[in-house]
């Protein structure tokens, strides 16, 4: 009966099975456009913008950096290696390239230990100040670090910790533990506590679980809290400005600093310490991008 009134009326008979997608017919035109659709340069111009604008500065600076002194060719064509010699060898970039090494690595394990042991506190403990303890490591990160510079440089004088790089490692610690814990905890809240209740019921202990069922799956905030950190010291230049004052002691954005003379600018030696600084930020994302991503967008989200 069904199958001669489709006939008669020439149209199909609509399905009544529960969860099945609705017709095409039911459809409104252009209420949906597939994205075969979209042209292709509507998605490569933006984008092939955004990178040119993004290189452009790059490709500036390596060429300032290997173009001989006195060129002025838009090609690195004859390359010369005079800049990176002269910055490493006479503008003494080999100490502050392992005096910036020092601090990132310090403050990369400092701010990932003291960042884990409150992240974990956060996460798995409930206490009458919690609230107001989050909400203040969130109001931390509207403080901007120059207000702190006298009571940080007052407090490193009284210890006698000037011209040392602890004070420097100390102060971006401190700087980078409010946004290092929360990320950190909202990581662990995604790690079912079952987990370790799982573990203690065979006998472990609390850190013995913590370290052998959800530690392993911290991997990516680890990654990505810690890359954060050794980034920002790698390029701070305000905490290095003040609490180093000798030579011997300061990193490479404050090397840098050195080479913009009052009268001149050895634009080819600027170049090439540039070049220098930025080649292990770039290392480091280059091989951490993957977890870098992952880290953070888990550790956003609320367990």
């Amino acid at each position: 009966m069904t199958a001669l009134l489709t006939e008669k009326n020439g149209t199909a008979p609509r399905s009544t099975a529960p969860g099945s997608p609705p017709s095409a017919s039911r459809r409104r035109p252009g209420r949906e456009r597939a994205f075969d659709d979209v042209p292709r340069w509507q998605i490569y111009l933006p984008l092939g913008l955004y990178l040119l604008f993004t290189l452009v500065p790059f490709y500036w600076m390596l060429l300032f950096a290997v173009r001989p002194a006195g060129s002025t060719s838009l090609v690195p064509w004859p390359m010369t290696g005079a800049h990176f010699s002269k910055v490493w060898n006479e503008r003494s970039f080999a100490v502050f390239f392992q005096n910036s090494m020092i601090v990132g690595v310090a403050t990369l394990v400092a701010t990932t230990l003291v960042a884990l042991a409150g992240g974990y506190a956060l996460a798995r403990f409930d206490f009458r100040i919690k609230g107001a303890f989050m909400l203040a490591l969130l109001c931390s990160q509207f403080i901007p670090g120059a207000l702190m510079l006298v009571p940080l440089f007052e407090i490193f004088r009284n210890l006698q910790m000037i011209n040392s790089l602890g004070s420097v490692v100390i102060a971006e610690t401190v700087f980078q533990l409010p946004l290092s814990i929360i990320l950190i905890s909202g990581f662990i809240k995604n790690v079912p506590v079952s987990l370790e209740e799982a573990a203690w019921v065979d006998g472990c202990s609390r850190f013995t679980a913590f370290r052998t069922v959800v530690l392993p799956l911290l991997r990516p905030g680890l990654i990505a809290v810690g890359s954060f950190a050794f980034v920002h010291s790698w390029n701070h230049f305000l905490f290095a400005l003040m609490f180093l004052s000798e030579q011997d002691k300061q990193t490479i954005p404050v090397g840098l600093n050195t080479l913009i003379g009052a009268d001149s600018v050895d634009l080819g030696a600027l170049a090439a310490g540039g070049v220098i600084a930025a080649v292990p930020v770039v290392v480091v994302f280059a091989f951490i991008q993957k977890w870098l991503i992952t880290g953070f967008s888990a550790g956003a989200v609320k367990g």
